[in-house]
């Protein structure tokens, strides 16, 4: 307590004077809560909470623009899936028209027309791949390879992308090469014993050995065990049975071309193998002369049970007579008698002495993507698989259109993938950005806890202070009345 009379120190004044200031300064705190919002403004006002406020704020920052990567990457996706789409309508067109050139009915000059629509609409195929852009850069000609979006507020938080390349000369039919043609070279030997040892003829590179060939694709590996005799048609439906392990498919035909002899024919066609034949028929008609003329008549005996056998005759540029059997079932003759022959390459011919033989067909591997075989010899195919790109189908044959049909179907499962996967990848994306806002509201909730200002109670302690601040003012003139009463004691 101030010692009364004492007038060189005010003790009431200085006493008041630093209550007055605690008042203002607590005054000016609750001023710049009620002025900002926030409860922290500087680092003084909570050290650890101005701390923790920075720590959210930065989180939130990284949180919103992730958001905002994530719907430029959901924008860049719909450009190339759009782009794709565009693509796959050209090639349905180009399968079409495909379709319509391997039909009889059209004339070489009709093929040539029909070609020449093909070559624009791959051109256009080619313009799209190279020319679809986003933001400045190519993501269909191969280029936007292992990129990322960045769907996270911190490093390494992406989403691996890679667009495949989707050019005409990049998509198509992987297939794996035979050595061999569609009509090729019998090899074997020719017996005349009812259905013992067959003269064995090879549609492909060569005639089938026992084995496994072992597939190693996009999808995984696996393996097909392979018999002498069997059947093409056979072995492609034991690929089809493991593609969703390998990610390829298989198709088969068998086709041989003979050389005729003028005469007359006695056999027995069917299908199966020597010693088990099945649709047998029996052949029996005379060639007058090697011209499709004289071979009409064997032609026509032949067709009348392709209904049964599967198999049809034709006559081919050189005379010919092409059996093919379009399932790739084995084409078993036998029993063969009358003076002519049938001679299929370098092999010998059939007769009347030697009359037994059975055609084997080829098997064809196919895929969107790349492939390889171990054991691929045993059913006549190389081991490396290579591509029959869509901008190379021609449709001015019969043969051509046929091979474009598969390339096209192939392409068209490509872009199909490729457009699947970038949909998937869309849906991802989307989905991280959800989460980011969700994630993103949530963290300025709790930075709102720890730095926002609570206004009612700002008001209050506002009010409370601006009364003790009045108060003070009050009291502090009071103090220094108080010591200027005591001059009236001077004479």
């Amino acid at each position: 307590m101030a010692i009364t009379g004492i007038i060189n120190t005010n003790i009431n004044s200085l006493s008041t004077l630093n209550a007055l200031n605690n008042t203002s300064n607590n005054l000016s705190t609750y001023i710049q809560q009620l002025s900002t919002g926030k409860a922290i403004n500087s680092p003084a006002d909570n050290p650890a909470g101005y701390a923790i406020a920075q720590r959210f704020t930065t989180q939130i920052n990284g949180l919103n623009q992730a958001v905002s990567n994530g719907n430029q990457a959901v924008s860049l996706v719909q450009t190339a899936t759009g782009a794709l789409q565009n693509e796959t309508n050209l090639l349905q067109q180009i399968r079409t028209i495909a379709v319509q050139a391997a039909n009889g009915s059209n004339t070489s000059a009709d093929r040539a027309s029909l070609q020449g629509v093909v070559s624009q609409l791959l051109a256009q195929v080619q313009t799209i791949a190279t020319q679809t852009q986003f933001n400045g850069q190519n993501i269909l000609d191969g280029t936007f390879s292992g990129q990322q979006f960045q769907v996270g507020a911190n490093a390494n938080q992406v989403i691996n992308v890679s667009v495949s390349n989707a050019q005409g000369n990049a998509i198509g039919v992987n297939t794996v090469a035979t050595s061999g043609s569609v009509y090729a070279a019998g090899s074997g030997s020719v017996t005349a014993n009812g259905y013992g040892s067959a003269y064995t003829i090879s549609s492909g590179a060569g005639n089938f050995t026992a084995g496994t060939v072992n597939v190693s694709g996009s999808a995984g590996a696996s393996g097909v065990a392979v018999t002498a005799s069997e059947s093409a048609a056979n072995v492609a439906a034991s690929f089809n049975a493991i593609t969703q392990q390998t990610g390829v498919s298989a198709t088969a035909n068998t086709s041989v071309a003979f050389a005729v002899t003028s005469g007359s024919f006695s056999f027995s066609i069917s299908n199966g193998t020597s010693g088990s034949p099945t649709n047998t028929v029996n052949i029996s008609a005379n060639v007058t002369s090697v011209d499709p003329t004289g071979l009409s008549g064997l032609v026509a005996a032949i067709n009348n049970s392709t209904a049964q056998t599967g198999v049809a005759a034709s006559v081919n540029s050189s005379n010919q007579l092409v059996l093919t059997q379009n399932q790739g079932h084995n084409i078993l003759i036998s029993g063969f008698g009358g003076s002519g022959t049938l001679q299929a390459g370098t092999a010998a011919a059939i007769t009347s002495a030697a009359g037994t033989a059975l055609v084997q067909g080829f098997v064809q591997l196919q895929s969107t993507q790349g492939y390889s075989l171990s054991g691929g010899t045993n059913i006549g195919l190389a081991n490396i698989s290579s591509l029959n790109a869509a901008s190379t189908v021609n449709v001015s044959t019969v043969q051509g259109a046929n091979q474009a049909i598969a390339i096209i179907d192939n392409a068209i499962n490509a872009l199909n993938q490729q457009g699947g996967a970038l949909g998937a990848i869309q849906n991802r994306v989307q989905a991280s950005v959800q989460n980011l806002q969700t994630t993103a509201t949530n963290l300025q909730s709790a930075r709102s806890v720890v730095q926002d200002a609570n206004i009612a109670q700002a008001t209050s302690q506002l009010t409370k202070y601006q009364i003790l601040q009045q108060a003070g003012i009050s009291t502090l003139a009071q103090a220094n009345a108080l010591q200027q009463s005591y001059l009236k004691l001077l004479p």
